[in-house]
């Protein structure tokens, strides 16, 4: 696409339990979700045209992967492990990135990846 018309992006993360996914993605982001625009729908503004959305949706909880770009992946370790959010070791393609990977309370998996192609 090279002349795109995308401007934003929503990921979706269906969950069993509203209530302890909120409070498990409040401790992984660091806040309280910036919207609650409807019950049972939680959102969190990660970067300008970029959100995160805590739905209840049990017919499809635990099958979702969300992967959120980030600046240093050992800060997001810190961080993780700050929350107290267990997270995996990190893993590293070189030369192009270094990630983690997180589980929620339904099993949807959020992996944090760190872009190094142009480390020098």
């Amino acid at each position: 696409m090279s002349n795109s018309n995308i401007n934003s992006v929503v990921a979706v993360v269906p969950v069993n339990d509203q209530s302890t996914a909120v409070k498990w993605y409040k401790k992984l982001i660091g806040r309280c979700a910036d919207l609650v625009p409807v019950e049972g729908v939680a959102e969190w503004q990660l970067a300008e045209n970029a959100w995160l959305q805590v739905s209840t949706d049990p017919e499809r909880a635990g099958r979702t992967t969300v992967v959120i770009g980030v600046n240093n992946i050992d800060d997001q370790c810190r961080a993780c492990a700050l929350a107290n959010v267990s997270c995996g070791e990190i893993v590293e393609y070189p030369d192009v990135i270094r990630m983690i990977e997180v589980t929620d309370p339904d099993g949807n998996k959020v992996t944090f990846v760190q872009d190094i192609s142009q480390r020098t």
